[in-house]
């Protein structure tokens, strides 16, 4: 279709070549800059280096970056030479050549980029690291000047953005900038524009209008009229989301002003709702919007007329469009657009296009409204007020757009804008390209095209790629919703509805069904419908790769109305031939006819060794051999621009076999133990990426450690045999002889000098493992030496170099145990069509194809033998604590287990009692998505006339207690009232959505999940479920709503009713898509954000701090100012910070990470949930004691929706709320929550835990404070008796848990004498004198940080300094002995007991720096959720000794200056395992 046109346009000229690129920078500056004219209207520019590029040297950062890729480099160095010499194209060089080069260049508007090379490189190298930040002033039209703060490297465009966002001068679009007598090119850089310095002057001058520019200007005044309105986010358009920070704090924590002594006029009384053991989930309170957020409206209608367009003779007067306005007052006004501004005319009811008397003429729509309308003019001041009093992220748009399950009742409104938005292609107006549709195959694979050498170019071509994809993904899901809603025409009109095909916006979308059969072998339609899903992690894990000529499609799935679309850019040229002819690599009929091509066998070879991929050979319809390196499913094409494709990857990865019935199934015994193979519904069950790099790292160092271990056998005793004769010479050295103590030293120093010596004789053989070992630098020394000494043999062997017999068996045998594809060597890759039905082998009964199906049986055992024990290993020490599905799912996919093995795990934690919490968020999980597929089948078969009545009836029979819902008339709002009078009370019984019931509903869940989970649900109706598993009715209502895209009206609703129906036809309010792409990465953010994390494990916080904030930096550069990973560097920050004692700091940058994280993860997101009690810990640091208490009962909400009460986390957060109430002397109040988290911890912890301790001590001080001595005594007796017993009698906390005893025994004795004295009568006036100390802020603080995983050990000055003297020490030591490869001699032997010596002052020094950290790394700092470390008094009997325990203890804060505190903190956000972007 649209693609005849391609064949000569290839990647044509260069300067269609970079248009996507220069308009994605422009796009993604505009965001930049509309974030940062928030931040000077708040009087911030100093901080605005936190959203908008760094004014850094970009020759440090390059630096930065350079050190930290140059050692990924080395670390991950592949022995063959041709993926040397690729890694080498990727690896970052010449640190300061063409820095910015093609920065500066791509923003220009000119795209001669050959003409000057050498100067522009000179230019560059002069200009490179001169980045500077100025302050000009910006003279208006009208009002008075001001000034704003720019960089040298921002484009004119970004001044621009910057006005129209500004309140003073938001009411312009259409103007120009002027310098002087110079008019300022809107793409130039400002460091470019010749006199632009410091106080320079840009004075703003109005532009005539065009057609274009009025446009734009009526939907700026549109936006900035509903910019405080929820119904975008609401309807899920235009990427806003929701947040409601400032409605729970109703103040911005950084502005309010500290009280001074306000304790009794605070309200802290916790609602009843989130109370413990309160019973009611109102969902009301999850959406709690100010008051003050509210802003009357502007204006009754602002729309296009009817009279559009201006007819011929206006157009020649200078008319444009025209608009019809009705004012607050109730006058209808009819405004002309010319190109001079805008005026009324007089037309009424008949068209009279000229000039009303008087017809108010104003350059901006909005000072003609102003002059029109007192109530608009008044409204509209007090908008811009409070729009400029928002946080900008509460304005900036995301990335991707976020849905939210729940609304209120929205108003709908005219909107002729909305309406042309909806029904028109919007060409003309934001398109890159005026007239035309995007090519987004062409700006996709351009953007990956972008030289990636320096800083600069990554960072250009990576912002690129973001940004088109982004735009990409946007633009597919409104078509796919489109194709659904049948608002697009099939390609193939006449086939079956199934089987369509459709084309809008040069986007391909196809529908998730088995067309022609062609899954018929591997399951049909669920095997369809799984396809698009492991296709896209097969272009996830190939874009990862990112090899240099080999490129995937676009894609995207999008599920919606229970239909799965796929949706892809288009390969030019693809439309205007048979897929026979275009295939050139792969098979289409899976396997019965194949092909290859050379250029595809060798783009893929290099991408297989990454990936783990055999090379295989196959036969075709004619017998042919065939090799391929990918599955026979993968196809080539070459488009008509000369690229090479790849295009359906779902068999990617290895298959799983434990779900995969066939003869030549091996099966490990642990697999058959747990029940494999188990029959599932399709054969494209493939494993995890993640679970073949585990498995190949863990048969690895099997492989090592086997051959590591004879071979040194092998060595000893060939030094048996110098020992021998060294005795049998020793009669003819009788002075040697006298030196009986020296004997021993002596002979091993000789066998030390033989070993030099055959270390000579070999160092041919041992030459490039030598090399290779010298860049290997962040290993253990054990496995160094074990890998040196291994793989210098089996280099040799591959050498053909000489090599004793008995070495060479050693490698063959310890080849052979961890299963190798080579005999001599190791070698573990998987062939991707040794299970696969219909594909022809070369040699199907050879050793090696049986070798080969071992390896993918042993991958499936490891998962099952390795992986999901490890799994519920972590689970059991709360190492990993997920709080829903979604963040059980990623700790599943972290660890490369499926979600299809969730029945099995749910199995394996059923009866251990501390892991009841997990059991059911697992069987929530399985629950929420077996009835997913039910209802993806429902929502099929149902018209779309009476979806809102179906589904809510689904809803009734699937949450609902009423035994018999009614499902509603679906045509009952279309009939007459006397009609409807006589229809039969259920009209749609034939309907198939009308015959669910409870009972059938939940018969169909039992089978669905024996069937697809191999699980068993013992129970059959909700309302046993919820009693047997624990799991809440309003949980699962909000899984299946965020899985299958429901809105639901936001509401209190009755789930418990017999007789009533808990859902009507109104409380359904939209069906949401359910979007799944691929998420590029920022690379060198990622570096130096793992390299901020080792150097604060190291202890070097400042240093770790500086790289950590560059990364924030790079990441804003790359993403804009919102992502999910920006949220995590703006948390590590914000610790940091609190660490650091910058408490105002720490409390900014949380308070940014949570409106971050509402907005991309969602306002009931874990994460959010996790976002929100640390800001309200930061917030009691500075005093904000309401505010920390409305935050934490924010969170305590959420976590009652989103799971339950029985939650690790829960306890965590009721211990906050105690301590905060107790400060506050809410005694009562906070012993509920007090006692609430004791009963957690002991649930989870155990009675005789450490974490329990403390909370015995904290129930016992809230008691004695309140004066029940008696209930305290008992308390601290529990304390005192977990300490004794865990820590010892002399231990510190035993001792001062003896005293509490002694203390509270003498005032409860007190106490009794008093009340008896004044019951007796003797001394009826008098009070008991009753010493309770009142609560101190600063002890509350110091507890709620060891509670919160922050702990202060106070040592020395000289301590902190000789303590990282030693640990530099140790690292210079360390890569000295990694680097100088030699064997041991008299003097490693001196250096060993030096070592000895150093570690054991490094560790003395250890415990006083870090306690409990035997490693003496500092600080570690806690995760989300109780993270790799235990929270600091929590208790691990399996693994800690009573020393550590001892450590561990609940330590009290320094009161010593900052300068002589170095923070432990407990966790994984510091571990460089983390990924930013894990959600």
């Amino acid at each position: 279709m649209a693609q005849g046109n391609e064949t000569e346009n290839d990647r044509g000229s260069e300067t269609e070549g970079t248009t996507p690129v220069k308009q994605a920078v422009v796009e993604h500056k505009t965001e930049e800059a509309c974030v940062k004219s928030e931040k000077s209207t708040e009087k911030e520019c100093e901080s605005s280096q936190d959203i908008d590029v760094t004014e850094k040297s970009e020759t440090e950062t390059q630096e930065k970056v350079d050190t930290q890729n140059g050692e990924q480099e080395s670390t991950e160095e592949d022995e063959d030479d041709e993926e040397e010499e690729e890694e080498e194209n990727y690896s970052i060089k010449n640190k300061g050549k063409n820095n910015g080069n093609k920065v500066a260049g791509d923003k220009k508007k000119d795209s001669s980029k050959n003409k000057g090379k050498s100067s522009v490189k000179e230019e560059t190298e002069e200009d490179a690291g001169q980045e500077y930040g100025f302050t000009v002033k910006i003279k208006p039209p009208t009002g008075a000047a001001f000034d704003i703060q720019v960089s040298s490297m921002e484009l004119v465009y970004e001044i621009h953005q910057v006005l129209m966002d500004r309140e003073e001068t938001c009411h312009r679009t259409c103007f120009t900038l002027h310098l002087d007598s110079q008019t300022l090119d809107s793409f130039a850089e400002l460091k470019s524009v010749e006199g632009l310095k410091e106080g320079s002057v840009i004075r703003v001058q109005e532009a005539p209008y065009t057609v274009r520019e009025a446009r734009i200007h009526v939907r700026h005044v549109r936006d900035l009229l509903k910019c405080l309105q929820p119904q975008d986010a609401y309807n899920g358009v235009d990427c806003q989301s929701l947040s409601f920070l400032y409605a729970v704090t109703q103040c911005d924590v950084l502005e309010k002003k500290i009280p001074t002594n306000d304790k009794e006029f605070m309200d802290c009384t916790p609602p009843k709702f989130i109370e413990p053991n309160s019973k009611e989930r109102l969902l009301t309170h999850l959406q709690p919007f100010a008051k003050e957020q509210k802003c009357p409206p502007c204006l009754k209608v602002l729309t296009t007329s009817g009279w559009n367009p201006p007819p011929g003779p206006r157009k020649l007067h200078g008319d444009l469009l025209y608009l019809y306005v009705i004012t607050l007052e109730g006058k209808c006004y009819h405004i002309t657009a010319s190109t001079l501004g805008f005026y009324l005319n007089s037309t009424t009811d008949e068209f009279n296009p000229k000039p009303a008397n008087p017809c108010y003429m104003s350059h901006s729509l909005i000072d003609l409204l102003s002059q029109v309308s007192t109530g608009f003019k008044r409204n509209f001041a007090t908008l811009l007020k409070k729009r400029s009093s928002r946080h900008p992220f509460e304005r900036v748009v995301t990335p991707y757009q976020v849905y939210a399950w729940s609304s209120p009742s929205v108003e709908h409104g005219i909107d002729a804008l909305r309406a042309e938005d909806a029904f028109s292609s919007k060409l003309g107006y934001e398109e890159h390209i005026p007239g035309q549709t995007r090519d987004w195959n062409e700006e996709l694979q351009t953007t990956r095209e972008l030289p990636r050498r320096t800083l600069p170019e990554r960072l250009l071509r990576e912002r690129a790629i973001f940004k088109v994809h982004s735009d990409f993904v946007a633009a597919a899901t409104r078509g796919a919703m489109a194709v659904v809603d049948g608002n697009v025409m099939a390609i193939n009109p006449g086939e079956d509805p199934k089987m369509q095909m459709f084309i809008w916006n040069n986007i391909f979308f196809s529908l998730g069904f088995d067309v022609r059969d062609h899954y018929k072998e591997v399951g049909g339609d669920a095997a369809a419908h799984v396809a698009p899903r492991n296709d896209l992690q097969g272009v996830r894990v190939y874009n990862n790769v990112d090899l240099e000529g080999l490129y995937t499609l676009g894609t995207v799935v999008i599920d919606y109305r229970g239909y799965r679309v796929t949706a892809q850019s288009i390969i030019p040229g693809i439309l205007e031939r048979e897929q026979e002819q275009s295939v050139v690599y792969g098979s289409i009929d899976f396997g019965k006819t194949v092909v290859t091509h050379p250029k595809y066998m060798d783009l893929l070879q290099k991408a297989a060794k990454q990936l783990k991929i055999l090379p295989h050979k196959v036969l075709n319809d004619k017998n042919e051999e065939v090799e391929l390196y990918s599955s026979v499913e993968c196809k080539g094409i070459i488009g008509n621009d000369g690229r090479h494709y790849i295009l359906d990857l779902l068999r990617t990865f290895p298959p799983d076999v434990n779900f995969l019935y066939t003869r030549d199934n091996q099966l490990s015994a642990a697999s058959k133990e747990m029940g494999f193979p188990v029959i599932h519904k399709h054969k494209l069950a493939t494993l995890r990426q993640e679970l073949v790099d585990a498995f190949v790292e863990n048969r690895y160092m099997m492989f090592l450690k086997y051959a590591a271990l004879h071979l040194q056998q092998l060595g000893e005793k060939k030094q048996e045999v110098p020992k021998v004769a060294a005795v049998e010479e020793g009669s003819e050295k009788t002075e040697e002889k006298d030196k009986n103590k020296d004997n021993r030293d002596i002979s091993s120093e000789n066998e030390r000098e033989e070993e030099k010596e055959k270390d000579k004789d070999n160092k041919e053989i041992k030459s490039e493992n030598d090399k290779k070992e010298k860049e290997k630098d962040n290993q253990d020394i054990k496995t160094d030496e074990a890998k040196k000494m291994v793989e210098g043999v089996t280099e040799s062997i591959a050498a053909e170099k000489q090599v004793e017999e008995n070495t060479k068996d050693i490698i063959k045998k310890a080849a052979a145990a961890v299963g190798s594809l080579k005999e001599a060597d190791f070698d573990i890759r998987f062939n991707l069509d040794a299970f696969s039905p219909g594909v022809k082998h070369a040699n199907p009964k050879s050793e090696q194809m049986k070798k080969e199906r071992q390896l993918i049986c042993d991958a499936a055992g490891f998962l099952v033998s390795v992986q999901l024990p490890s799994l519920v290993h972590d689970l059991k020490d709360h190492t990993s604590a997920p709080i829903d599905g979604t963040t059980l799912c990623e700790a599943l996919h972290n660890r490369g287990i499926n979600i299809r093995y969730l029945g099995k795990i749910a199995k394996m934690v059923s009866k251990m009692e501390d892991l009841k919490y997990i059991h059911t968020i697992i069987v929530g999980e399985l629950i929420a998505r077996s009835v997913k597929h039910i209802f993806t089948s429902f929502l099929q078969s149902t018209d779309m006339i009476c979806l809102s009545s179906a589904i809510s009836h689904f809803l009734n029979c699937y949450v609902s207690s009423c035994v018999s819902p009614q499902p509603a008339n679906k045509n009952e709002e279309l009939l007459a009232k006397k009609r409807r009078k006589k229809r039969p009370s259920n009209p749609n019984g034939t309907s198939l959505w009308a015959s669910y019931t409870p009972k059938n509903l939940w018969a169909r869940i039992k089978l669905e999940l024996k069937n697809y989970y191999d699980w068993t649900l013992e129970t059959d109706s909700i309302d046993s479920t919820v009693q047997k598993y624990g799991v809440q009715k309003i949980t699962l209502l909000r899984n299946l709503c965020l899985k299958s895209g429901v809105q639901i009206l936001l509401k209190d609703y009755s789930f418990d009713s017999k007789n009533r129906e808990t859902f009507q036809e109104q409380d359904i309010i939209n069906l949401f898509p359910i979007v799944k792409h691929v998420n590029p990465r920022a690379t060198d953010a990622f570096s130096l954000y793992t390299a901020g994390q080792t150097k604060t494990q190291q202890g070097f916080l400042k240093d770790g701090y500086d790289l950590i904030s560059e990364a924030l930096n790079l990441l804003n550069n790359v993403y804009g100012a919102m992502h999910p990973e920006i949220v995590q560097c703006l948390r590590m920050l914000a610790r940091l910070n609190y660490i650091m004692g910058e408490y105002t700091e720490a409390m900014s940058f949380q308070q940014k990470a949570v409106l971050m994280s509402e907005r991309v993860n969602g306002i009931d997101h874990p994460y959010t949930i996790m976002e929100y009690t640390h800001l309200a810990h930061y917030c009691f640091a500075n005093n904000q004691v309401g505010s920390a208490l409305k935050l934490l009962y924010r969170a305590r909400y959420l976590m009652l929706i989103v799971h339950g009460e029985v939650h690790p986390e829960m306890a965590l957060i009721d211990t906050n709320i105690g301590l905060i109430l107790h400060s506050l002397s809410q005694f009562s109040f906070a012993l509920e929550f007090m006692e609430n988290a004791l009963d957690l911890n002991c649930r989870f912890f155990g009675e005789r835990s450490l974490k329990v301790a403390l909370n015995y001590h904290l129930v016992a001080r809230t008691q004695s404070c309140m004066g029940n001595f008696r209930g305290a005594l008992k308390n601290e007796k529990e304390t005192f008796t977990i300490y004794k017993n865990q820590l010892g009698s002399e231990h510190e906390k035993t001792k001062e848990a003896d005293e509490c005893l002694r203390h509270l025994t003498q005032q409860a004795v007190v106490m009794a004498k008093k009340i008896s004295e004044a019951f007796n009568g003797r001394n009826a006036l008098a009070m008991p004198n009753i010493q309770i100390q009142s609560p101190s802020m600063t002890s509350i603080l110091e507890l709620l940080n060891i509670i919160n995983g922050v702990l202060y050990v106070q040592i020395t000055p000289e301590e902190i300094e000789r303590v990282r003297a030693e640990l530099e020490k140790g690292h210079i030591k360390t890569l000295r002995e990694q680097t100088i490869i030699e064997e041991p001699s008299s003097e490693n032997k001196e250096s060993d007991e030096e070592n000895k010596n150093e570690n054991t002052t490094k560790n003395e020094s250890s415990e006083k720096l870090s306690e409990g950290n035997n490693e003496g790394e500092i600080p570690q700092v806690d995760s989300k959720f109780d993270s790799k470390e235990e929270k600091v008094c929590e208790e691990n009997k399996d693994n800690e000794s009573p020393k550590v325990k001892n450590k561990v203890a609940c330590e009290k804060l320094s009161e010593d200056s900052e300068d002589s505190k170095i923070p432990k903190v407990n966790g994984e956000v510091f571990s460089k395992s983390e990924e930013i972007a894990s959600r």
